[in-house]
């Protein structure tokens, strides 16, 4: 196995690109010395801008990358910032330089590292290896994304952070943003996380259900209460009951039947269309909203009460055009989601900066219908190029067609 040592003055500001945490880890685990900066990237877009944003001396880069081609992000790496080394942990796993390689000044004593592990001396001499440490990657304190989440820009750590701090409450959440950024993920996150887990997690879109049959649905009704009741119906709410409510689109519920609502989010009562019977249900709210809701109390179209009771603890989520840094490993995600069984293909620079130069006008549902467009074009090639990419459809006009 070929080995690549690296003198200690050489090697203090060390960036580390790979799929695999465990082969991340090793190479953290290999360092011999404390080193002043050590950062992780998942992927290679991610190193870019982990490269575009600091000073950095070497790059240790796995050839399996989920979104671009090692070797090509190996020569744009070279010609951007030339001062930097790379080093490519082959499909084999051994350790690879693209540049000459730096003199062996270790001899026998060299670190050699099975399964993706890469040795980075600390020294010109040997050391007992008994006083290596393991030192603390700055990316060790990101909160990792919630369930069925993919990303961990900068912009989504609030989202997380908040999603796992309320999730053991019952405190209400209203969860705002454009459509398709996400919001029922996080809802059903929450709910995940929530010791409420193993119970119901009752969905109701506001916007989807005509306003004569949404207080059937919610609350639902009696025998008899209407002409073809012809049986018994416990509605959305009272099947929540022990799990979580989600209340998607809240901003179109009708000014009738928010009343209602509001006494059982107050009293967590309810009672069925053509029955006196009070029912007692337990089940938490989450609701979410493409609009703004405080407008909409100044129009006089949503009542200022239910919009406090429902927004015990507000949640933002920012819209795609505004994470770019998850664009890589949400295409990655959609890739391998629309290739399985077949591996997925990769994403060629070009096509990533397109991806990223996009307005995104329906965010992450937009994202999707995009990459699995572009693999239909691509035919099954192993490099998705922006020729692949129809963005036309969405509205906006392609400023690279």
């Amino acid at each position: 196995m070929t080995t690549f040592p690296i003198p200690y003055n050489y090697a203090d500001h060390i960036l580390v690109a790979s799929p695999s945490i465990r082969v991340r880890q090793r190479v953290l685990e290999s360092l011999r010395s404390p080193v002043r900066r050590f950062e992780q990237a998942t992927g290679g877009a991610e190193a870019l801008v982990h490269l575009e944003s600091g000073f950095w001396q070497v790059l240790f880069l796995d050839r399996r990358l989920p979104d671009l081609d090692a070797e090509e992000l190996s020569a744009t790496v070279r010609q951007r910032f030339p001062g930097i080394e790379v080093v490519l942990l082959d499909p084999e796993l051994n350790v690879k330089s693209d540049t000459e390689p730096i003199p062996d000044r270790v001899g026998a004593e060299e670190l050699i590292l099975p399964a993706g592990r890469s040795a980075v001396e600390a020294t010109a001499g040997t050391q007992d290896n008994s006083e290596e440490k393991v030192i603390p990657a700055a990316s060790s304190t990101i909160v990792a994304p919630l369930p069925g989440m993919i990303g961990d820009s900068r912009i989504m750590q609030p989202v997380y952070r908040l999603a796992r701090l309320l999730a053991p409450r019952n405190t209400t959440v209203l969860i705002s943003g454009p459509t398709g950024c996400g919001k029922e993920v996080v809802a059903r996150a929450i709910h995940q996380l929530s010791p409420r887990a193993a119970r119901t997690f009752a969905v109701v879109n506001c916007a989807a259900i005509p306003e004569t049959l949404l207080e059937a649905e919610l609350f639902g009704y009696a025998r008899g209460a209407f002409t073809g009741a012809t049986q018994t119906y416990t509605g959305r709410v009272q099947a929540a009951h022990g799990g979580t409510l989600f209340l998607d689109e809240i901003g179109e519920m009708p000014l009738s039947l928010q009343p209602k609502l509001l006494r059982f989010l107050e009293q967590k009562e309810l009672q069925r269309l053509g029955s006196a019977e009070v029912v007692r249900v337990d089940a938490r709210v989450v609701s979410a909203t493409n609009a703004h809701l405080l407008s909409l109390v100044r129009e006089g179209k949503f009542r200022e009460d239910l919009y406090y009771r429902l927004c015990g603890f507000p949640i933002e989520i920012p819209p795609l055009r505004d994470r770019l840094e998850d664009i890589v490993q949400l295409s990655a995600h959609f890739l391998e989601k629309f290739a399985a069984p077949l591996p997925a293909p990769q994403l060629s620079l070009p096509a990533l900066q397109l991806l990223k130069t996009h307005p995104w006008a329906g965010n992450i549902r937009e994202l999707q219908s995009v990459i699995e467009r572009a693999l239909i074009l691509s035919a099954d090639q192993a490099v998705i190029g922006p020729e692949h990419l129809l963005l036309a459809e969405t509205g906006f006009p392609n400023p690279h067609q």
